[in-house]
């Protein structure tokens, strides 16, 4: 079982949106069994709370829905072992994750968008209220990522079997 966690900053926007649009991809190749995946916080400050009602609703526009009970949690420090990858969302999340995760040996944290060929951020929708663009950032982000970890042979396309 590969594990991925998501992160930005505080659990209720980017990081569950990526949760949950990449469980929704591979939960459509048939590949559900093959993945364990969440998302964190790198603050406290949102601890406890629900996703976002403006991102919620962007996942349901695409037809995604997130489970009522998702909470808000922040990476811990025995995390980088429980996890294959760590998939932040922008500049800030890394330089907040070097924190919690000083040493990152593995090479198992990255920038989502790493995997779509380039490394930019994906713009917090809570500041910007781009619920939209942030939603085709990281739809566009998890479906390469997926494709990666399919071409790479760490996951088997059930399709070829």
């Amino acid at each position: 079982m590969f594990k991925i966690m998501f992160v930005c900053h505080g659990n209720i926007c980017r990081s569950p949106m990526a949760e949950y649009i990449m469980k929704d991809l591979v939960e459509k190749e048939n590949l559900s069994t093959d993945f364990c995946i969440c998302s964190r916080a790198t603050s406290t400050e949102e601890i406890g709370n629900p996703v976002y009602p403006s991102a919620k609703a962007e996942l349901e526009r695409h037809g995604i829905f997130c489970d009522n009970q998702k909470r808000a949690a922040q990476v811990k420090s025995d995390d980088y072992k429980k996890y294959d990858m760590i998939l932040v969302m922008d500049c800030h999340n890394l330089r907040n994750i070097s924190y919690i995760f000083p040493d990152d040996k593995d090479k198992k944290i990255h920038k989502l968008l790493e995997f779509a060929g380039c490394g930019d951020d994906i713009a917090d929708p809570w500041y910007t209220e781009r619920f939209d663009i942030a939603f085709n950032d990281i739809y566009k982000g998890c479906t390469a990522l997926l494709e990666k970890l399919k071409k790479d042979g760490i996951i088997k396309d059930r399709e070829k079997l």
